[in-house]
């Protein structure tokens, strides 16, 4: 028994996320599991490559998607610790295209009918994504959703917006706010929103800002927005559930940096990087000696932040994440668990998914760390795998734990 885990029951983990490679339902995956500091396993299955048959690799590359907002969210929780900006300051000051908002009276009804906001937007709004303005049910549903940065855009298949960061927040500035700021839970935008403010407080550019402050320090040398050609072999297809070819290495958009760097969904990683940043997390901020973080930081953004209004006020349309608030919260860029049914993730872990089919949690009560990473474009939605295959990789984990 190794770390912890029964034999028998990694081989039996094993043999089931084999499986789902062997019969197609996914092209490939890597799977890797930390406990108590070391590495207790590591599963790849499948093709990076399903038409040229090239076999996937633990060092293979993979869009993170929505696993770059708990990045930004450490790069702005940096600032706070540094004393540059507070949790409860207003964002005006950097952000003026945030300020004097107007409120619509119903996010569901006519942008034209607002109120002036009762309060400015603070960092802390944008760290729990209740700033006011996001993806999910609203009335601007569309237009914020067209404000998908590439290369994500052109890997849904959107119409890419290509601005600079200034456009951007130009553009983002023209819209009303849906609720008034902390009153609802919407998705994405603040993480985008959060990297504009990070290079305006910095003087740097943000990707430069998530280098020298998150990924060397933590020696993830695989991890950016921006695919070198000498790295292009290892970058795998990214599929639709259909399994048509979204984005592949031989015209990724990946290729080059995009003009609007975005916080909330650019990234590229490999399981072994990012499980350094997720150790981190465990490590209430400290990995290998290197202090990313401090330990009350930590706590706090692994502290679950809605209120039961929030908890009951399912973000989106049905039928996704209509109960993705009953046994999570939110903190800061992180989903928190807030309760434990039978044998699972305890309370206080914390992970967030990427819609292209990454997942990751860190689980302090049983000193784990778990990666799952398929490259299926919406296998996971509303914070939901949509095939069995999450469930049975988080299932198994846990019930091959002796101790």
């Amino acid at each position: 028994m190794a770390n912890g885990f029964s034999a028998d029951g990694l081989a039996l983990l094993s043999r089931t996320l084999t499986g789902y490679a062997d019969r197609g339902e996914v092209a490939g995956l890597v799977a890797m599991i930390h406990r108590d500091g070391e590495l207790a396993q590591v599963d790849t299955a499948g093709w990076r490559d399903r038409e040229a048959r090239q076999p996937m690799r633990r060092d293979a590359l993979f869009r993170m998607a929505s696993m770059t907002k708990p990045v930004t969210a450490v790069a702005a929780l940096q600032l706070v610790e540094q004393g540059r900006i507070g949790l409860s300051d207003p964002v005006d000051r950097w952000l003026p295209e945030l300020a004097d908002r107007k409120v619509m009276r119903d996010p569901l009804g006519a942008p034209e009918d607002v109120v002036p906001a009762s309060r400015p937007i603070t960092l802390e709004d944008l760290l729990t994504y209740r700033f006011g303005l996001g993806w999910g049910r609203s009335a601007l549903a569309p237009q914020l959703f067209s404000l998908t940065a590439d290369p994500v855009a052109s890997a849904l298949g959107i119409p890419a917006e290509s601005s600079d960061p200034d456009a951007w927040m130009r553009r983002l500035g023209e819209l009303p706010l849906i609720a008034q700021p902390g009153e609802l839970w919407r998705y994405h935008t603040a993480s985008d929103v959060l990297g504009v403010l990070i290079g305006r407080i910095t003087g740097q550019p943000f990707e430069k800002v998530l280098a020298e402050r998150i990924f060397e320090p933590l020696g993830m040398v695989d991890t950016g927005f921006v695919v070198p050609e000498s790295d292009r072999e290892r970058l795998t297809v990214l599929y639709s559930r259909a399994g048509e070819v979204l984005d592949h290495p031989d015209a990724t958009a990946w290729a080059q940096r995009p003009r609007f760097v975005s916080g909330g969904a650019g990234l590229i990683s490999t399981v072994d990087d990012y499980a350094r940043f997720a150790r981190m997390i465990l490590g209430r901020g400290e990995l290998d000696g290197t202090r990313i973080l401090t330990g009350d930081t930590v706590d706090a953004m692994a502290r679950d932040r809605l209120t039961p209004a929030q908890h009951a006020d399912p973000p989106f349309n049905p039928p996704m994440g209509q109960t993705m608030w009953e046994e999570q919260g939110f903190g800061y860029g992180v989903q928190v668990r807030t309760r434990q049914d039978g044998i699972g993730p305890g309370v206080g872990a914390v992970s967030w998914p990427g819609g292209f089919g990454t997942w990751w949690i860190a689980d302090p009560r049983h000193d784990l760390v778990a990666l799952l990473f398929v490259q299926s474009s919406n296998m996971i939605m509303g914070g939901d795998w949509q095939i069995p295959l999450g469930e049975d990789f988080l299932s198994l984990t846990y019930r091959a734990l002796r101790d």
